[in-house]
């Protein structure tokens, strides 16, 4: 979608279940090998007791929610925050939502963005500005 195309609360999802396998790929795509992501019996003397997801793996979502649907192919990330706010286990189903939250000039449009599991427990959050896609010349 174009800059003029887009409006304040326009929202986009995407929603993905992370597996051992989209771990492991992060994991050495990263090369952050930390136990508390890749080492079940570390993982288990941790408070999480559990492995988790790399919180960065998980923040990337946002991404395919502005790379595919809004603003769609095309689109640049000029920034990104992200809070990271309860862990995530491997296997669990987590929702990237974006909205517009502000049209900022020179093109560039703000989001929130917030990542949820199914029962709604927001385990990241933040904001991004994007340059949408121009008009074909």
């Amino acid at each position: 979608m174009l800059y003029d195309e887009i409006s304040v609360g326009d929202a986009a999802t995407f929603e993905k279940t992370i597996s051992e396998s989209d771990v492991y790929l992060f994991a050495g795509i990263t090369g952050d090998l930390n136990p508390a992501h890749v080492n079940q019996k570390y993982a288990e003397s941790t408070k999480f007791k559990t492995r988790i997801v790399h919180g960065m793996l998980t923040g990337s979502l946002f991404s395919t929610v502005f790379g595919t649907k809004l603003p769609g192919a095309g689109s640049i990330y000029v920034s990104q925050t992200l809070t990271f706010v309860a862990p995530v286990p491997l296997g669990e189903t987590v929702t990237a939502t974006v909205t517009v939250a502000e049209k900022l000039p020179k093109g560039r449009i703000k989001f929130d963005c917030k990542a949820t599991t199914p029962d709604g427990t927001v385990v990241v959050e933040g904001e991004a500005i994007l340059l949408p896609p121009r008009p074909a010349a």
